[in-house]
């Protein structure tokens, strides 16, 4: 039953973001194109996350939203499944997410995509990807733009983590704004590249905003990545599943 329910849940995702993109890619050269392209995105995603709901028995709770500053910030996801690129759109306002240029390749979505405004990046280029978030990043938060970063630049497994890239650091250093992190078990449901989604409840966990100022970069990242994966532990039971095992084979 699962796999019907995952089968069902991706043709709808599939064929609704080609019906979504279309529009949006013919509003992209227009003056309004960008309001529109926003709000189509974040009426996709809540019809994605509703169907979830009830097709595949998936939800999702958030705590901490009180931790949540007023003023537009740098946001450090934990990187597990598809889930949380999605959930973005509804947990924080409008926001500007670091990507990968390649993506703005992809006919339609490519355009789509242009009018959210991302900082689409080779992230193989080293110092000149940072630099480019660096001059972007100040320029979409200016614009009132939320800043929305996966510090680990790749989907990690439940129980894993890897070094976070310094770019938001440097940007939170730069500008002055917080960098407020997140934790979530969707790993544990939507596993990494999956096709099945499994039945449960999301937990997202939001954090205090942290200061970068008059701190090196690296200082900021550990307290940060320190903090989400202590959640990780409290909140994924595989994360709590991987540890045992590791235990037992040494």
């Amino acid at each position: 039953m699962i796999f019907i329910r995952s089968l069902l849940f991706n043709l709808f995702m599939v064929l609704s973001v080609a019906l979504c993109c279309i529009p949006v890619a013919l509003a992209a050269p227009f003056a309004f194109g960008k309001r529109f392209g926003h709000w189509i995105a974040v009426n996709w995603v809540r019809g994605q996350l509703f169907v979830l709901k009830h097709l595949c028995r998936l939800d999702y709770r958030v705590e901490g939203r009180e931790n949540i500053p007023q003023q537009n910030a740098i946001v450090y996801w934990k990187h597990q499944s598809a889930w949380e690129t999605l959930a973005q759109f509804l947990v924080f306002p409008a926001q500007s997410w670091v990507i990968k240029r390649e993506l703005m390749w992809v006919p339609l979505l490519g355009q789509a995509l242009y009018t959210l405004k991302p900082i689409a990046i080779n992230r193989k280029a080293g110092h000149s990807a940072v630099q480019q978030v660096l001059e972007i990043g100040v320029a979409r938060l200016k614009e009132g733009l939320w800043i929305a970063i996966f510090p680990e630049g790749t989907r990690m497994p439940p129980g894993t983590t890897r070094r976070y890239g310094l770019s938001g650091a440097l940007l939170a250093k730069r500008t002055g704004r917080p960098i407020v992190p997140v934790a979530h078990n969707a790993g544990d449901f939507w596993k990494r590249n999956a096709f099945l989604k499994y039945p449960g409840t999301v937990k997202v966990r939001i954090g205090k905003p942290v200061y970068a100022n008059g701190r090196r970069p690296e200082e900021v990242n550990a307290e940060i990545q320190d903090w989400i994966e202590t959640q990780m532990k409290d909140i994924s039971p595989g994360y709590a599943g991987i540890m045992l095992e590791r235990k037992r084979r040494t």
